[in-house]
């Protein structure tokens, strides 16, 4: 019986005992989004962000592909915080888009011009 008794004492302490120490992971999402500009054909424009000015390239949509080159999208995202944004975009000097946008966090906009 004290055998018992102490194999199971034994054997709670070894199951219960810590090996290693406590650890603590925290993720979340990135803050901070992107926005990028498609048309029916690439070309230069600049983008005014809140007063920023940002010189990029419109991705061309190809009509019959239906999803969209995601190299090219990720080399002309422009980086944003989340929120409230007030977009200007201009091509040869010409205001072509202007509008209030709200972007969340980690999302692409695609805007259409």
């Amino acid at each position: 019986m004290k055998t018992r008794i102490l194999l199971f004492i034994t054997i709670s302490f070894f199951l219960l005992s810590n090996c290693g120490g406590v650890y603590s992971v925290s993720s979340g999402q990135a803050d901070e989004a992107a926005i990028c500009f498609i048309a029916n054909q690439s070309f230069d424009i600049v983008v005014d962000i809140d007063g920023v000015s940002h010189k990029t390239k419109t991705i061309r949509e190809d009509p019959h592909r239906a999803s969209r080159s995601i190299k090219k999208t990720a080399n002309r995202q422009i980086r944003v915080t989340p929120g409230r944004h007030k977009v200007q975009v201009k091509k040869n000097n010409q205001n072509i888009y202007s509008k209030e946008i709200f972007v969340s966090a980690t999302e692409v906009k695609i805007i259409e011009l």
